[in-house]
């Protein structure tokens, strides 16, 4: 048996280790645009293990992200990675993000949270002296990693197992050959029992490779970072989160302790001009045709144009941005921030202007296209993992069929 995998990033790496654990024997071939895997979204975050706390009870991404995180630290214990279960503190600065905190609260418990606290404004003093807040919920169970490392680890463990990663191979096309399925790219052709594609930041244009429409599409939106200076490390002890705003479509600037040493504040969304534009002034000319000419971007602009505006102008104003980290740590001046990284979201979007916030796959004969792989995403990779591969060779030994379409949303918080 055959089975290549498109796309060398976390979820495409935990996929290809799941189909060589429930297949020793089969030839599994891992391929990878890049000179090397986990290049851009894998690596390209604050490294945060996310354990769970938002998403719809009963849910695949409350499924995977429960599961993921527990996973995830039993590989990173396995294997000597670097990680953290530091915890993280949601902080509600409102009266009206208190009750919806207490909503996560309970959300968080249905998922199978352990340890969940609610803190009022003096306990909450206690565990973050700096944070300013009415009432905030305890999350022991998140933490950080270095999912470099993490991506290493399943590189090694794969071709352990006698898998195979090509990487300087990008897919061109991808075409039924009878029975099977021909993966066409610049480096040759492979031909497949099955194929998963797990591509990204590409990953509508791989699954228009094999005959798929864009209907939803990938939008690039860039999140930028600043950090803080040494002499103001003191001031975040955890991971400190906003309260979800419902009418706001991206979860707001935070501060993430980095498993490495140092306190990363952000990110924000601004519309990335290349689906790897990691700089306000990389542009690639397709790319950005390629959003403009969506109409559900333009839908999505005219829905939030307010935020939209907000977070373009926020992009170039430090200013700004220390006044959006101010609402959780007060103490926090414009002096203590220092130029950060940046990474490039692969939001899937509806032509009516909505998000895809949830996992988004395509089921075919011998085929699975991951069209959107949100946070928690790489927390989850190996739930992910898992779950591809078991739909994977069920879909090898199934009669063929038209396929489906699984969006496996998950509800906005209210």
């Amino acid at each position: 048996m055959n089975i290549v995998i498109v796309g060398g990033g976390i979820v495409g790496l935990a996929t290809a280790l799941a189909v060589k654990d429930r297949q020793p024997g089969a030839r599994v071939i891992l391929l990878e645009k890049e000179s090397s895997y986990g290049r851009h979204q894998s690596t390209h975050n604050s490294g945060v293990l996310h354990a769970g706390l938002y998403y719809r009870p009963g849910s695949l991404k409350a499924k995977f992200a429960v599961e993921g995180i527990r996973r995830m630290t039993q590989f990173c214990e396995q294997h000597a990675i670097a990680h953290q279960i530091c915890g993280k503190l949601v902080v509600a600065t409102t009266l009206d993000e208190v009750v919806r905190l207490k909503s996560l609260l309970e959300r968080g418990r249905a998922n199978g949270l352990r340890g969940l606290e609610w803190l009022a404004s003096d306990a909450l003093k206690e565990i973050e002296p700096h944070a300013a807040g009415l009432a905030a919920v305890r999350v022991p169970e998140e933490g950080i990693v270095d999912y470099a490392a993490v991506c290493d680890a399943m590189a090694r463990q794969f071709i352990g197992s006698g898998g195979t990663i090509r990487t300087g191979t990008r897919v061109t096309r991808i075409q039924r050959d009878g029975k099977a399925w021909m993966v066409l790219t610049t480096a040759g052709e492979f031909r497949a029992n099955h194929v998963i594609t797990c591509a990204g930041l590409h990953s509508d244009r791989v699954a228009a490779s094999s005959g798929e429409d864009r209907e939803v599409r990938i939008i690039p939106f860039r999140g930028e970072y600043f950090k803080l200076r040494k002499s103001a490390e003191y001031l975040v002890k955890h991971l400190i989160y906003p309260v979800p705003d419902p009418t706001f479509p991206f979860l707001g600037v935070h501060f993430t302790r980095l498993i490495h040493g140092g306190v990363e504040a952000g990110p924000n969304a601004v519309l990335a001009f290349s689906r790897e534009g990691y700089s306000k002034w990389r542009i690639n000319a397709t790319d950005l045709a390629d959003s403009l000419a969506y109409k559900g971007l333009w839908a999505f602009m005219r829905n939030h144009r307010n935020m939209a505006w907000q977070e373009l102008r926020r992009s170039f104003s430090r200013k700004l941005f220390c006044r959006s980290l101010q609402r959780l740590v007060p103490a926090i001046q414009e002096s203590d921030l220092t130029e950060g990284g940046a990474g490039v979201r692969a939001q899937a979007m509806r032509p009516d202007g909505s998000l895809v916030d949830d996992f988004h796959l395509i089921e075919r004969p011998g085929i699975i296209h991951v069209l959107n792989a949100p946070s928690p995403a790489a927390t989850a990779s190996l739930a992910i993992g898992a779950h591809l591969a078991d739909r994977a060779l069920a879909n090898v030994s199934a009669p063929a069929d038209n396929g489906s379409i699984s969006s496996l949303e998950g509800q906005a918080l209210t």
